[in-house]
């Protein structure tokens, strides 16, 4: 079992209450809260949200994250932060590019991260009227981060085949959270099917249904890290930390 395991927080805006600009500030908080306790990734999730207005929120959650990347690394310790966190966007490979996002979170079945490598490298595929100053390749990371969402263990063999930097492996102990509700129901994985994911070559964290009382168990079947939405946007993030990393 980690040590130390990846914490993963996936946003959802929606689930605050109030109206747009109020779940809007609401959601920059928790960035902020995650980011300044040592959440490793932040994976911004707003499918509904138009590519400028992603945008536009992207760039306001890089404005957050960057200064704590790059504050003193001596600080951050003392801080229990040792390591910086990332911003990741979920499909948007083009607004990930434009803000200078660490990387993209891909869906399965999706485009596949070789793909998406090389139009990172060329600089390819972003919008000129999304670019503030300079081009996507001088703005963006040169190597970025990819996750794949992944639902068998199969889908996690093939991610690392195709050069993912992780995967996140989904349902484990309830239906996919992100399914409307008159969408089928997803039986859950189970850890016996997650413990078989992660004998992939990457790095394998565990979403869907993760609280405090089943964490461990996941940590122990060999998954690197915790992904969830809700443990981390409905609770001090500080107390989730702390817990999981304990």
């Amino acid at each position: 079992m980690v040590d130390s395991p990846l914490l993963y927080y996936i946003t959802d805006r929606a689930a605050f209450t109030g109206d747009e600009r109020t779940r809007h500030l609401r959601l920059l908080d928790k960035i902020a809260e995650a980011a300044s306790h040592g959440v490793d990734y932040v994976q911004l999730r707003e499918k509904d949200l138009p590519a400028r207005d992603l945008e536009s929120l992207a760039r306001e959650a890089m404005s957050i994250i960057n200064p704590l990347r790059t504050e003193n690394p001596e600080r951050r310790k003392e801080r229990g932060k040792e390591r910086g966190t990332a911003l990741l966007i979920n499909s948007r490979t083009d607004v990930a590019m434009a803000v200078a996002a660490n990387g993209v979170h891909l869906p399965a079945g999706g485009v596949s991260p070789e793909e998406v490598r090389a139009a990172w490298k060329c600089g390819a595929g972003v919008p000129f009227d999304m670019l503030r100053a300079g081009s996507a390749r001088d703005l963006s990371p040169h190597d970025p981060l990819i996750a794949v969402s992944c639902h068998s263990p199969q889908e996690v063999f093939q991610a690392a085949a195709n050069h993912a930097t992780f995967a996140v492996f989904a349902p484990v102990f309830e239906k996919k959270i992100f399914e409307k509700k008159d969408s089928p129901a997803t039986i859950p994985a189970g850890l016996d099917a997650l413990r078989e994911a992660c004998r992939a070559e990457i790095p394998v964290l565990a979403l869907g249904g993760v609280t405090l009382q089943n964490a461990e168990p996941c940590l122990r079947a060999g998954a690197a890290g915790i992904a969830a939405i809700r443990l981390f946007q409905e609770n001090d993030i500080a107390t989730i930390v702390r817990e999981l990393r304990g």
